[in-house]
């Protein structure tokens, strides 16, 4: 039976558990959250100067007036992805 008061033997060369840092990994490149976005994208807007986006997603400035979603090798952030959702779901017919 151990005596109360002592402590297990620790190996004197063991870095304690807070002081070791997790691995930290590179998101990659892609269009999801937290990845690094791979080009440009860009949106058109309205003629009619109503502000209101239209066309697909294009990856060099559509000229005229047009809203960049993301650029290239920049985070990709929520509110980027909503955006690239959006307009995938208009050119699918769905909004």
């Amino acid at each position: 039976m151990a005596a109360r008061g002592s402590k297990p033997e620790q190996d004197k060369d063991a870095v304690p558990a807070a002081t070791v840092r997790t691995q930290e990994y590179d998101a990659g490149t892609g269009w999801e959250i937290g990845q690094r976005a791979p080009e440009d994208a860009f949106r058109s807007l309205d003629s009619a100067g109503t502000g209101g986006v239209t066309g697909p997603v294009v990856h060099t400035h559509p000229g005229g007036y047009a809203r960049q979603i993301a650029v290239k090798g920049q985070v990709v952030t929520a509110g980027a992805r909503r955006e690239l959702d959006a307009a995938e779901a208009e050119q699918d017919g769905e909004g």
